[in-house]
């Protein structure tokens, strides 16, 4: 596990969260510039771990920062129960957190058909939640490279933990493409290298169609041969074929065994590298107390692999096209 401990400089973030823009969403744009030059004061430490995964990611395909400054769990508030947050809500020492180590990193970035195109997610437990959703609890949220049937999907996610779940049972998964490639044969490498096979999309991207059908194009293995990116779903993957359906399932099997499960506990930061892993979060009970998990989500896009043409912002928010 691949953790960065942020305890030393707790109190240096504690004082950076406090010099940016007090209401985050009333123009977010700034809010974001504000970040920017925050992350030119993060300290030299945590700059390094950070620039190194950006220029180089690591072998786990995530990197955990752990012991940031967060709310005492009296001081936050009740656990979200509907989306998008108010425009009026006052910064949370997490969401400041996200806003300079991922100025760090690159642009954040809001899908126009996920969230109201929202670029700040809270991610929480709510009844009744579609199976592919964050928001299921009590069922596994299956492996999936995020939005890896967007032409745009986002380099890194990134999630910020407030609040754990009761009985801190909730594992995020993570499994990342350079720990399981060698489980797989020469043939099944070469089967599953550019080929594109069909994919569905996310409930979100469907335009309002109850199930359009494969829309998207993936190809499983992509990029450099000897060190390839991922494009893996679980759930939206429709290989087409029993020679393409046996090569995915193989790589399927050799993810699961390289599987690493995290915790998030308040503090922590998990900075996810989407283009070389698949990630999924386990089941949890809970407890509807208005005190149940909550995490922030962010998504950042870099000028690799081709998700920046130039002139873009932090804040951006993207319209959906689907990778052909």
């Amino acid at each position: 596990m691949t953790v960065v401990d942020c305890t030393p400089f707790a109190g240096d973030l504690r004082a950076l969260a406090a010099s940016l823009p007090r209401v985050p969403r009333a123009d977010l744009y700034a809010f974001l510039e504000s970040a920017k030059a925050a992350a030119a004061g993060l300290p030299a430490g945590l700059v390094a771990e950070l620039d190194s995964f950006n220029a180089h990611g690591n072998q786990d395909g995530y990197l955990l920062l752990r012991g940031l400054p967060v709310e005492d769990d009296e001081a936050l508030p009740t656990t979200p129960n509907s989306t998008p947050a108010p425009v009026d809500r006052p910064l949370l020492v997490m969401e400041a957190m996200l806003g300079a180590v991922g100025r760090r990193l690159g642009l954040h970035t809001g899908y126009r058909e996920l969230r109201a195109g929202t670029v700040y997610h809270d991610v929480y437990p709510s009844p009744n939640a579609h199976y592919l959703s964050s928001e299921t609890s009590e069922v596994l949220l299956e492996f999936h490279t995020e939005m890896t049937y967007h032409t745009l999907q986002p380099n890194y996610v990134m999630l910020g933990c407030s609040r754990a779940d009761h009985e801190r049972t909730a594992a995020t998964l993570v499994a990342s493409v350079r720990k399981a490639l060698p489980l797989l044969t020469a043939e099944q490498r070469a089967r599953l290298f550019d080929r594109r096979m069909p994919c569905s999309v996310d409930v979100a991207f469907r335009g309002g169609v109850p199930d359009p059908g494969a829309i998207a194009q993936v190809k499983p293995l992509y990029g450099d041969p000897d060190d390839p990116f991922l494009g893996y779903d679980r759930e939206l993957l429709e290989p087409a074929g029993p020679e393409d359906t046996k090569a995915v399932d193989a790589l399927s099997k050799a993810l699961d065994e390289v599987t690493e499960a995290v915790h998030l506990t308040p503090g922590d930061v998990l900075i996810v590298d989407n283009f070389r892993t698949t990630h999924a979060r386990t089941p949890f009970t809970p407890r509807w107390d208005g005190r149940d998990r909550w995490l922030h989500r962010v998504y950042i896009r870099t000028d690799r692999n081709g998700q920046l043409s130039g002139g873009e912002r932090a804040g951006d928010v993207v319209s959906f096209t689907p990778r052909s």
